[in-house]
C-alpha cells in the first residue's frame, strides 16, 4: 500500500486541494513539506499528535519535513477554534516554548542534513516593515473572502481584534517564504486551518504565477465531536514533568470505547492489516484493545521502558495495591498537625477549588489508603506521609503524596 492510500486507510485526510498531485508527489517521495506549530506553551500536547505522527510516516516513506516554530505568529496569535483572544506572550517566552518544542519533536522526526529541518518564522516575520508588506502581499487579500473564512468565524461574535485579522496574511506569507526560499511545495495542518492554508497556495498563485498545495488532516475528536487531549479540562501534555508517563498511559487507557479503533487507525504505527484484524475483535476484548493503544502512544513519545513502567503500574493499582512507584507524585510541606483532606486534594491538583473536593467528596469518589473519604473535615496525620498517602480519584486517577 503506498503512503496517500494509508493515509486515507487510517482516516487521516480531511481535505486537500489537488489529490492527484498530491498523492503523487508523497507517493513519490518528491514532497517537501511543512507544519506549523505555534509556541502558545512549554510543551506540545496530545492534541499534536496528529500532525507529528504525520510527519513521521511521510519522513518514513522518503519525504522531508519542514517544522516550522511559529516565533512569530505566536506574538499575534491564531483565532482559529477560538471564542477569545489568546493571551499575549513575550519574546522570550516564545523563544523559551519553541526550545522545548524542539527536543520533543526529535522524538518523532529525524533532523538532520538532508533529513527534516527546523525553522523558526520569527527569523523573516519579526524584520518585516509594515508598508513593505502591504505593498508586497496586501492586494492578494480579499477582506471580504477573509471574513467569510471558518478560522474567523467564532471570533466574529464576541469581536475579532485587527491584530487577530492579520494571523491569515502572516501564515500566507510562511508558506509563499519557505515555497521561495526552501522549494517547499506542501503544507499540511489540522482542518481548522484550511483557509490559511488556501490563502498560502493563493499568495504563492499569485505572486510567481506557481502551484503549490495544501491538505487538511482530520482533528482527533470523540464520538460526541469534542477535541480529545484534554483531561479534567486541563491538556494532556508530552513533557514527563506535566503529564507523567502513568497519567498519559491512563488517559488512552481510559478512551471511550467508541473512540478506541478509531484513535489505533490513526496514531499508531501498527500496520493496516494487524489493525484490521483488531478491529474484529469481540466486545469482551475492549480493554485489551485499549492497553494497546495506551501502550503504543506511551512508548512513541516516552520510550518503551517508560511504556512498561506505566502499564505495569497500572495493572498492579488496578489489581488492588501493588506497586506504585511510577504514579504520579506531589512533594508537599506538612504541617505538624497534618493536612486536611480537601488541602490535600486542592495541593495535588486533583480539585481546582474547596467546592469541588467537597462534592467529589459527598459524591463518594475520593479515596485515601484505600479507604473512602466521607468526613470534609478529615485529617490524615503528619506521619502518614513518610510512606505517602495515595489518593483515589473516581475509579481511575491515582495520586501520592509524600513529604518533602
Amino acid at each position: 500500500m503506498k503512503i496517500y492510500d494509508e493515509l486515507k486507510a487510517r482516516g487521516l485526510i480531511a481535505q486537500v486541494t489537488d489529490e492527484e498531485e498530491v498523492s503523487r508527489l508523497v507517493n513519490a517521495g518528491e514532497a517537501k513539506f511543512y507544519i506549523g506549530f505555534d509556541c502558545t506553551a512549554d510543551s506540545l500536547t496530545a492534541g499534536h499528535f496528529m500532525a507529528l505522527t504525520l510527519m513521521k510516516r511521510l519522513q518514513m516513506a522518503g519525504n522531508k519535513p519542514v517544522a516550522l516554530i511559529g516565533g512569530g505568529t505566536t506574538m499575534i496569535g491564531d483565532p482559529s477554534g477560538r471564542t477569545d483572544m489568546r493571551k499575549m506572550l513575550t519574546r522570550e517566552d516564545i523563544d523559551h516554548n519553541a526550545e522545548c518544542f524542539k527536543r520533543q519533536m526529535e522524538r518523532f522526526i529525524e533532523f538532520g542534513e538532508g533529513k527534516a529541518e527546523m525553522v523558526n518564522n520569527a527569523d523573516w516575520l519579526l524584520d518585516l516593515n509594515y508598508v513593505g508588506l502591504l505593498r508586497e502581499v496586501g492586494a492578494c487579500f480579499s477582506v471580504n473572502n477573509m471574513l467569510r473564512a471558518e478560522c474567523y468565524k467564532q471570533r466574529m461574535e464576541k469581536g475579532l481584534s485587527f491584530l487577530e485579522f492579520n494571523y491569515m496574511i502572516m501564515q500566507s506569507y510562511d508558506f509563499y517564504h519557505l515555497f521561495k526560499t526552501k522549494g517547499v511545495n506542501l503544507q499540511f495542518g489540522g482542518d481548522d486551518q484550511w483557509s490559511n492554508m488556501l490563502g498560502g497556495t493563493e499568495l504563492i498563485r499569485r505572486k510567481l504565477g506557481k502551484d503549490a498545495h495544501a491538505m487538511t488532516i482530520t482533528l482527533l475528536t470523540d464520538s460526541q465531536g469534542k477535541k480529545m487531549g484534554k483531561t479534567a479540562g486541563n491538556a494532556v501534555w508530552l513533557d514527563p514533568n506535566k503529564t507523567s508517563p502513568f497519567e498519559f498511559f491512563q488517559y488512552w487507557r481510559n478512551v471511550g470505547d467508541a473512540d478506541v479503533m478509531k484513535c489505533i487507525r490513526m496514531l499508531t504505527f501498527i500496520p493496516i492489516e494487524e489493525i484490521d484484524e483488531i478491529a474484529k475483535w469481540d466486545d469482551s476484548r475492549i480493554n485489551e484493545k485499549k492497553e494497546l493503544l495506551a501502550f503504543e502512544l506511551t512508548k512513541l513519545v516516552h520510550g518503551e521502558d517508560e511504556a512498561m513502567k506505566a502499564r505495569e503500574a497500572s495493572h498492579a493499582l488496578f489489581a488492588g495495591g501493588g506497586d506504585d512507584s511510577n504514579m504520579p507524585t506531589t512533594e508537599l510541606d506538612v504541617p505538624d498537625e497534618g493536612m486536611n483532606v480537601i488541602d490535600l486534594m486542592l495541593a495535588c491538583g486533583l480539585a481546582a477549588s474547596k467546592g469541588e473536593a467537597r462534592r467529589l467528596i459527598q459524591q463518594g469518589g475520593v479515596a485515601v489508603n484505600g479507604e473512602k473519604v466521607s468526613d470534609f473535615g478529615q485529617i490524615i496525620e503528619k506521619a502518614a506521609f513518610a510512606d505517602g498517602v495515595k489518593i483515589r480519584k473516581g475509579k481511575k486517577i491515582f495520586h501520592k503524596a509524600i513529604m518533602k
